[in-house]
């Protein structure tokens, strides 16, 4: 069966009410792919190229969060996606998974395997911020991709999302970054109550409270793949170099001439690190069980 949004379209309402909207495709290991927090962002448009190629050897879910895509509407100061997450495991019996976040999607997932490690077998990131002071991030204000995100936020025009589609990406080719941005602009306009909801949570910058502390990230015990782009304009690469030193069974791998969406941008490369990523690295309760821990 030809993978499309139409025919892997599902949707679930868990234990509180909240309607999660996903996409679901192929078998095997369980496999949440996490979008970030831009305008218009939803599980399909962030990881397109990915679904159809890790669905030959996963069971691939690609969820929108709550305050995107077709999910349930959130104000901002109730967005707790990690615990969202949690409970979709819980709700489709899947167990131990494989978490793939970018942008806030890996903060999400950083979160949940530092939260609820029974559930998380890998993580793997790409492009999440870490929580701590940096030296290349601004002195003060966000950085130059999140002010044009939040651009789109407050005027979801095409040629808004044609400059959010540039600066999240290094050179992505116009014949991809026109029907991207057109595709992005289309979901934003969608759901002005997202966008309402956004902006309405950001005074101070953007509204994810729910980022895991250096103490908790050192007690992630999941193996850990941290994927970043060199040339980020969004999250500077500097944030992966944090994770590494601080996630105890973690690598960081790093792409040069590449922006805030490795999975895009790279999306070959992407899927056969990841592949090779889950195949060949055992999770952490497994190297417990094999060494007598």
């Amino acid at each position: 069966m030809e993978i499309t949004y139409e025919s892997t379209s599902k949707s679930i309402d868990l234990p509180d009410g909240t309607h999660v909207h996903y996409n679901e495709a192929g078998e095997g290991h369980p496999l949440i792919l996490i979008h970030g927090s831009g305008p218009g962002a939803t599980g399909w448009s962030n990881f397109s190229p990915n679904i159809a190629e890790l669905a030959k050897d996963f069971r691939v879910f690609a969820i929108d969060l709550p305050g995107w895509g077709k999910s349930s509407p959130r104000p901002a100061a109730e967005y707790n996606h990690p615990e969202v997450v949690s409970q979709f495991i819980t709700a489709l019996d899947l167990g131990a998974v494989a978490l793939v976040g970018n942008s806030m999607g890996g903060m999400v997932s950083l979160a949940m395997a530092a939260r609820h490690p029974e559930q998380v077998s890998h993580l793997i990131t790409m492009g999440p911020g870490s929580g701590g002071v940096t030296i290349m991030d601004p002195a003060g204000g966000l950085s130059e991709g999140l002010k044009i995100l939040y651009r789109g936020y407050a005027d979801p025009t095409p040629e808004n999302f044609e400059l959010t589609v540039e600066v999240m990406t290094y050179n992505t080719p116009k014949e991809i970054a026109i029907p991207l941005s057109k595709q992005r602009a289309a979901n934003a306009q969608a759901n002005p109550e997202h966008l309402k909801n956004w902006l309405e949570g950001s005074a101070g910058g953007p509204p994810l409270r729910y980022g895991a502390s250096d103490q908790e990230l050192a007690s992630i015990t999941a193996p850990a793949l941290l994927v970043h782009g060199r040339d980020d304009r969004v999250v500077t690469f500097e944030h992966t170099l944090r994770l590494v030193k601080l996630i105890p069974n973690s690598r960081a791998y790093l792409i040069n001439r590449c922006g805030h969406w490795a999975q895009l941008e790279h999306a070959e490369e992407f899927n056969g690190i990841v592949k090779h990523f889950l195949q060949h690295t055992p999770a952490a309760e497994q190297v417990l069980t094999s060494t007598g821990g």
